[in-house]
């Protein structure tokens, strides 16, 4: 199975390893493409644990869990990423230092959610706590219902097949 976040390269071999604990998020971006995989993929445990701090009091894993099973994610493209502090730099990103610079990550991802699809923009800020990025919060900037695409038309995911081949199943 292709991996859900886009990448182009096997869900074993990409996000399955972090979502696993196999492995670490090494960037703000590489965390993003998990978590959306996560919800994919109904990880709801995944998708809590990688809250910062800060935020992961507002969240339930069964609220998450709830949103997962009830949504099917169709499409992930990543629009921009800005420059981030390694994981082994002394001046690693956290929420309390508020002067600092909080890397981003602005992503588009449609979705399907009762029936309808959606398009969904959102530009997510991450830290670092305890060796680790952890997304801290979101900003999205629109959440559009969309019109599906006719049976014969290309689907929206970019899958090259046709809409009833694919996502209007």
């Amino acid at each position: 199975m292709q991996c859900p976040c886009g990448s182009n390269i096997s869900f074993q071999q990409c996000c399955c390893l972090l979502i696993n604990q196999e492995t670490c998020a090494q960037s703000p971006e590489q965390l993003m493409r998990s978590r959306y995989s996560a919800y994919a993929t109904e990880a709801a445990d995944y998708i809590y644990q990688t809250y910062a701090q800060a935020s992961r009091s507002l969240q339930s894993i069964a609220d998450i869990s709830v949103w997962a099973k009830e949504t099917k994610w169709l499409k992930l493209t990543i629009n921009a990423a800005s420059d981030y502090a390694e994981l082994n730099d002394q001046n690693a990103v956290n929420a309390d230092n508020k002067e600092q610079h909080l890397p981003t990550v602005c992503f588009s991802a449609y979705y399907q959610h009762q029936g309808e699809y959606f398009l969904m923009k959102e530009t997510s800020r991450f830290v670092v706590e305890k060796g680790q990025w952890r997304y801290l919060d979101g900003e999205v900037s629109n959440n559009e219902a969309l019109i599906a695409p006719k049976r014969n038309q290309a689907c929206f995911c970019d899958s090259n097949k046709k809409f009833k081949q694919c996502c209007g199943r």
